[in-house]
């Protein structure tokens, strides 16, 4: 089983940065991707970013893009995300995922919280 801690988030000033980190430990042998996704109060959890560990690609959520950046470090099994100009509309909970292969269920961390003042 692969288990993920994720770190790095807290209480930002709108226009402010902060960087989450996603470190993935048990059973990493096999990655296929692993991702960001976000859960805001009364709202359904979204994308906010995910990358193919074998291709570096990635996939942003439409609300992200041009602000947030998704990193790795392949060989530590981390996950970054960068995430610049923040919006209030940002609050959320931010959850770290992992799949094994892409038939796999994800596993989740416990989840970081993300808070933006106006």
């Amino acid at each position: 089983q692969v288990q993920l801690l994720e770190s790095g988030g807290g209480l930002v000033q709108a226009g402010g940065s902060l960087r989450l980190s996603c470190a993935a430990s048990g059973r990493t042998f096999s990655t296929f991707d692993m991702g960001w996704f976000r859960q805001a109060p009364g709202k359904e959890r979204e994308l906010v970013a995910t990358m193919i560990w074998s291709t570096g690609n990635t996939v942003y959520g439409e609300s992200v893009k041009g602000r947030f950046t998704v990193s790795n470090d392949n060989a530590k099994n981390l996950i970054y995300l960068q995430m610049n100009s923040l919006k209030p509309e940002d609050t959320a909970v931010y959850y770290c995922n992992h799949r094994s292969t892409v038939l796999s269920p994800p596993v989740w961390g416990q989840g970081t919280l993300v808070t933006v003042s106006s």
